[in-house]
């Protein structure tokens, strides 16, 4: 009976998204609520930041009305609408905000952008980072030439560089220091590990590395016990989906 109403519960979780979702990669959902509280106090562990102010960061970006009105016209609006559902949902990607904001990073880099929703999200951050007296920017890298069309509107486009063009090569070509390095790309082990290795030349003193492909590989621990770093990894639990989730691994 446990199973059967287990299934029961897949099931209709799924059965409800095919009828009513477009998405077929990078999913979108919402967290439950456990799950956004472990999120805050990963976040507030690997920052060094009292966990009561993650979780005002994490309803900043929650409550920032301009940045969804924004997603939801640009998605409606998109060639590939059809393959993106409008009504916004950042996932874990709240805690790519909470990271930038408890951090200040002068310079982030991120590879894999697809429509550039998390790109969105670490720019609202960076804005809001401005407005405290601490700018920065994000280099966001992407391979195909249509990436990151939400992420081409401003305010948001005014701190993002984006580089179309292969991940390795442009992260070589960095000529300024990164403070936080975001791995979202090709998820194969030896691509994100030679992400790693390319950008550690790169890095500032006290940098941070993410790795978005924490569930798959193990690829960043690995990276974070050869050069004497510290990591921890959180995985998310969705809510009303399928997807069992993703994570998020950080190395500092």
């Amino acid at each position: 009976m446990r199973v059967a109403r287990h299934d029961a519960r897949v099931i209709s979780v799924s059965a409800r998204w095919l009828l009513t979702s477009r998405e077929h990669h990078n999913y979108t959902y919402d967290l439950t609520k456990l799950s956004r509280e472990h999120l805050a106090w990963f976040v507030s562990v690997t920052c060094d930041v009292p966990v009561k102010q993650v979780r005002t960061y994490l309803t900043e970006i929650e409550q920032d009305e301009p940045l969804r009105q924004h997603i939801q016209r640009a998605t409606a609006a998109a060639d590939r609408r059809g393959l993106a559902d409008r009504r916004v949902r950042y996932a874990r990607r709240i805690g790519w905000y909470a990271i930038v904001r408890a951090t200040r990073p002068r310079h982030i880099v991120e590879t894999g952008v697809d429509k550039g929703l998390g790109t969105c999200v670490l720019a609202s951050a960076l804005l809001r980072n401005a407005a405290d007296g601490e700018p920065g920017r994000v280099t966001s890298l992407d391979i195909n030439p249509e990436a990151g069309y939400l992420a081409r509107a401003e305010p948001w486009a005014s701190v993002v560089d984006l580089v179309i063009g292969d991940s390795l090569a442009s992260i070589r070509a960095l000529d300024r220091p990164v403070d936080l390095f975001l791995h979202d790309s090709n998820h194969s082990t030896g691509h994100e590990r030679r992400e790693f290795q390319a950008v550690s030349a790169k890095l500032a003193p006290g940098a941070r590395l993410l790795t978005d492909n924490v569930t798959v590989t193990n690829v960043l621990a690995e990276h974070a016990e050869k050069t004497g770093r510290r990591f921890l990894a959180y995985r998310e639990t969705p809510a009303q989906h399928w997807y069992p989730g993703d994570g998020i691994g950080i190395a500092w």
